[in-house]
């Protein structure tokens, strides 16, 4: 088996392996850069998850490959001020589709605020935080949490969810009509 990781982020990349080396233990794991085709920092739940839709799709064209896993993280306004937001999109070969999401955490107002401006959560982090790059080792969800959940870990969350259609397979139908977004 061949799965095919729509992203090079390496904190993603593990993640998927976490859950899905268990499951597949020979499986080949290739990572591939692709485009997610949505903005660089997604707004709402349907931009995030059309990322990992359009990750997904493009990993198992690209690849060939078996499975195809997109995750992507965004943002999303609710109620209660900015949250983060991720999914994890799951497409086979064949045609069966998982989708897993949430992960949310409410963010500190002048966070929203930088990213409500412009900037992506990662760097907004950064600024809050005086260090660089933490969108590729802990996230926004390990540094508010104080590492309770980290990037990497509420990633593993949302992949074992998208794989509900793939372990109970005959309770789902094996393809769903996907709108292109």
């Amino acid at each position: 088996m061949r799965i095919a990781i729509g992203s090079a982020n390496a904190i993603k990349c593990q993640a998927v392996k976490a859950v899905l080396k268990p499951l597949y233990p020979r499986a080949e794991f290739v990572s591939v850069e692709v485009p997610s085709g949505v903005p660089a920092q997604p707004f709402g739940d349907e931009q995030t998850r059309a990322g990992a839709l359009n990750r997904a799709r493009a990993a198992l064209r690209q690849t060939k490959a078996d499975l195809g896993v997109g995750l992507e993280g965004g943002v999303q306004e609710t109620e209660f001020g900015m949250m983060t937001t991720a999914w994890c999109v799951i497409l086979s070969a064949e045609g069966r589709l998982g989708v897993g999401g949430n992960a949310c955490v409410l963010l500190p107002q002048a966070v929203a605020e930088r990213v409500r401006g412009g900037a992506e959560l990662g760097e907004a982090m950064d600024w809050l935080t005086q260090r660089q790059d933490t969108k590729h080792q802990n996230g926004a969800i390990g540094i508010l949490t104080d590492n309770l959940e980290t990037r990497q870990s509420a990633y593993e969350v949302i992949v074992r969810l998208a794989l509900a259609p793939f372990r109970r397979p005959h309770w789902y139908s094996t393809a769903y009509p996907i709108r292109e977004p």
